[in-house]
């Protein structure tokens, strides 16, 4: 062993895979002959940066990390300004697809659970077990109306005044102890300055979090 890793554990291949809308960008980590299932990580927004440290704990398997479409490294090719669980979740489908894995494992988190869960519905042939940390599926919450509510304001605060406001509000919420009470979207905005976030609108529309993901993961 060298450094807590398996010596036949390679440095991380990155691929790209062409799918309608975008280009994925991808990493894999062989741990060469192993015959333990493919681990997969993803997260939504968060893309593959955010696993390194997690995925050199599992040498004893080939783990597979990704940008999600309109994060990271995978930019969409056809402009849309949202993307759906249905739609990461075929990007997913593809992708195990492509590695020719068979049936892999998934760790998946926040809004990574919820295209996680949309894949399994769609293609339980595909995945062996599925760990959904905290899918952000607040449909199924018993205060799913306000909560709804909220996220719906988020993305029109985003679209109305940018991304320090939004972003601002989104912090805010996530922070929140207990049920979100029924007047919660009517409240005061919060400062961005507050959070350290910028004030002024640069013009972008196209922030994966409270742009392309918050009008459909939360309802999904």
């Amino acid at each position: 062993m060298t450094h807590g890793k398996d010596p036949l554990m390679t440095e991380p291949k990155t691929d790209t895979l062409h799918v309608p809308g975008a280009v994925l960008h991808y990493d894999v980590r062989s741990a060469g002959s192993s015959t333990r299932p493919v681990l997969l990580m993803i997260g939504s927004p968060m893309g593959a940066a955010g696993f390194v440290t997690l995925a050199g704990h599992f040498a004893d398997r080939t783990v597979v990390t990704y940008d999600p479409r309109g994060s990271g490294r995978s930019q969409r090719t056809d402009g849309a300004l949202d993307t759906t669980p249905d739609e990461h979740a075929d990007d997913l489908h593809r992708l195990i697809s492509a590695v020719d894995a068979g049936p892999v494992d998934i760790f998946a988190t926040s809004g990574g659970a919820v295209n996680a869960l949309a894949l399994v519905a769609r293609h339980p042939e595909q995945v062996r077990t599925l760990v959904a940390h905290e899918p952000p599926a607040f449909a199924e919450l018993p205060d799913s109306g306000p909560v709804l509510a909220a996220c719906t304001d988020i993305h029109e605060t985003y679209l109305r005044s940018g991304f320090g406001p939004a972003m601002a509000k989104f912090i805010a919420i996530s922070s929140l102890q207990g049920p979100i009470p029924a007047d919660y979207a009517d409240q005061p905005a919060p400062d961005p300055a507050a959070f350290g976030l910028p004030a002024d609108d640069d013009g972008s529309r196209n922030d994966p979090l409270v742009g392309q993901n918050m009008p459909s993961c939360p309802a999904y």
